[in-house]
């Protein structure tokens, strides 16, 4: 489905940076930002049984056109990096499988998060998570972790997405403990002044089933490869230790006319 405001996949990304993702916010966010203090570290004022009943009561489920201006609010009260409303649609609509939102019983959506294929790149194909918030209300329920859980295997079943890739400020000691300890991410590099605020990011990766799956098939091969090549060398020895052969031809070796 085309639209006059999406850009092609041979469009210049400069003109996707002006033209989908102009932040509401002050400032300018690059392309993609992804901001996870909203995983604070102070501890709930529920109770443990109230917390409890929240958790049982909140459901993940595919984000729809109909959860847009829902996603966006949680985006605004949670993060700093914010998208104008055709950032949301470019989403849902080009990656309809990939973002999901957490809702409660009463069917106000909590969470959201905002996940997309990347395209144009010299790499496997993998996914990215653009934007993750949870609802301040509902936070230290595992919310973000099963939405994080969602996204990626819908990445690996449907598109065969290999790893799954995301940004994070490197003063949100919070969020890196999530990713790193408990979504296995592993931190693959920093970007410089990544953030409108020029924050630095950790780049981060996550391997899914297709890309750990060929990994494996990739050592099978060059053990089995290697395997080979030493019976071969094995092979050749054997056969060539009987000493030299006899050489034909020599000065009166000429062929007759």
């Amino acid at each position: 489905m085309a639209f006059s405001w999406l850009p092609s996949k041979r469009s210049d990304p400069l003109f996707l940076l002006d033209h989908l993702i102009q932040p509401l916010s002050l400032g300018f966010s690059l392309c993609f930002l992804v901001d996870f203090t909203l995983f604070s570290s102070s501890p709930s004022s529920s109770s443990p049984s109230s917390s409890s009943s929240q958790r049982k009561m909140v459901s993940i489920r595919r984000a729809t056109i109909d959860d847009m201006f829902s996603m966006q609010q949680a985006n605004l009260s949670c993060l700093p990096e914010n998208y104008q409303m055709k950032y949301y649609f470019y989403h849902v609509l080009s990656w309809p499988n990939l973002s999901y939102v957490a809702e409660d019983d009463r069917g106000n959506v909590v969470g959201y998060v905002l996940a997309k294929m990347e395209e144009d790149t010299k790499e496997p194909p993998h996914g990215h998570i653009t934007s993750l918030a949870v609802m301040r209300s509902h936070r230290k329920m595992g919310i973000a972790t099963r939405l994080m859980d969602q996204s990626a295997q819908a990445m690996a079943e449907i598109y065969g997405a290999e790893f799954v890739s995301l940004h994070v400020r490197v003063s949100n000691r919070a969020a890196l403990t999530l990713y790193r300890d408990t979504l296995a991410f592993s931190q693959e590099g920093i970007e410089e002044k990544y953030y409108a605020d020029q924050e630095d990011a950790y780049a981060m990766k996550k391997m899914l089933e297709p890309g750990i799956r060929k990994a494996a098939e990739k050592a099978a091969k060059e053990a089995a490869d290697l395997e080979a090549a030493k019976a071969a060398r094995k092979s050749g020895v054997k056969r060539g230790g009987g000493g030299g052969g006899s050489k034909r031809g020599g000065r009166g070796g000429k062929g007759r006319r």
